[in-house]
């Protein structure tokens, strides 16, 4: 059996603030659960001018009680490939687990957009599928919890982008005033 989750969201931001956002969103108050991201591989298409990006992220989680027999470490190694297409204005996100895939694996896909009915926002589409391989009755256990824990990370992500989003507009106000001061003090 399988789980899947489907959500559309939108941010009141721009498509290139949102896509800017999505790269600094860790550290962040509603993330602290991420220990690291490292960047392992980052070019550019040369016709298309599309971006791609392999990250690695380790993230440390929460298991449940009846979960800490089944995984030693709660710690999770994410593989996070992204395209970001500046012509078309799309970003698209994959990621899923490299550990504990038995028990559980996690893939998510993620399509940054520019909103359909507001050029000035984005729109995010996220999609997800919780796979467990277990047996002894614990593949539906497993897989609502991973469901439930995902929908839960999901709103919190959503309140770190809005997070950032909002950092990286205080910091445009903030060199804004300053510039605008700076000739009147030259």
């Amino acid at each position: 059996m399988v789980k899947f989750y489907q959500h559309t969201s939108s941010f009141e931001h721009a498509w290139d603030n949102v896509t800017y956002a999505f790269w600094l969103r860790y550290p962040n108050p509603f993330a602290s659960h991420v220990i690291g991201c490292d960047v392992l591989d980052r070019s550019v298409d040369p016709v298309t001018g599309v971006l791609r990006t392999t990250r690695l992220i380790l993230k440390q989680g929460v298991l449940p009680r009846w979960g800490r027999s089944l995984i030693k470490s709660p710690d999770a190694y994410i593989i996070e490939e992204s395209e970001v297409n500046p012509k078309t204005h799309t970003m698209v996100t994959r990621t899923k687990n490299l550990n504990h895939v038995r028990v559980m694996q996690v893939e998510e896909t993620q399509t940054f957009t520019i909103h359909p009915e507001n050029p000035k926002w984005t729109q995010v589409k996220t999609e997800a599928r919780i796979i467990s391989e277990l047996r002894w009755g614990m593949t539906g256990r497993v897989e609502s919890f991973g469901i439930n824990k995902f929908m839960d990370n999901s709103v919190k992500a959503r309140k770190g982008m809005a997070h950032i989003l909002e950092r990286l507009r205080q910091n445009a106000a903030a060199a804004a005033a300053a510039s605008a001061v700076a000739p009147l003090e030259a």
